[in-house]
């Protein structure tokens, strides 16, 4: 059986959410070691909470916050997927509609959503720190993006082969009904030549 490449999903909102997840998670893992490295002071999700809505912050208890800001980045990465999901199907088959994407996901924090809350992300002049949350929304738009549209290993190879071995059969049936007819003429010679010596 082959792959229907061009088949859409039943669900591809559904598969947004999974990867959109997946992505926040790739980049949870970048950001501890940005943190470790001293190019990232405090994360956005961090920051967001923190300082751009600190009140809702303090509504959870003090050992479940950071609990709260990564499922909340994860809430974030999982709706961007979703929304990811609904672009028009020949965008998301480009394999660079997921990275750029993904740096349009950036340049909101960069331009929008960080001046509007106030963050002090938005007044600092830190290059590295902007290039390490760039280079992870890239990631984060890999992660998201369609992969290359392949054949399920073996399916082409079996299918000819498939193919081969019913072409032999049929041309085995065919032989031995050509041959069969042969023997059937030559019974039929034999019989009148009898007839003609009687």
């Amino acid at each position: 059986m082959t792959r229907k490449s061009d088949s859409p999903p039943k669900r591809p909102w559904f598969r947004g959410v999974v990867r959109g997840a997946t992505g926040a998670m790739a980049m949870t893992g970048m950001r501890q070691a940005e943190v470790g490295m001293g190019f990232v002071q405090r994360t956005p999700p961090d920051a967001i909470l923190k300082e751009g809505v600190p009140a809702v912050l303090r509504s959870i208890p003090e050992n479940r916050r950071k609990a709260a800001i990564e499922l909340a980045h994860w809430g974030y990465g999982a709706t961007a997927g979703a929304l990811f999901a609904f672009l028009p199907r020949r965008l998301r088959r480009s394999r660079l509609t997921g990275p750029v994407y993904g740096v349009m996901a950036w340049g909101a924090f960069e331009l929008a959503i960080a001046p509007a809350l106030g963050l002090a992300h938005a007044r600092r002049s830190r290059p590295q720190e902007r290039m390490a949350l760039l280079l992870d929304h890239v990631v984060f738009g890999f992660v998201i993006g369609d992969p290359p549209e392949t054949e399920v290993a073996g399916t082409a190879d079996s299918g000819s082969d498939g193919g081969e071995r019913g072409g032999g059969r049929h041309e085995r049936s065919k032989h031995r009904e050509r041959r069969g007819n042969g023997d059937r003429r030559r019974g039929e010679r034999r019989g009148h030549g009898d007839r003609r010596r009687a």
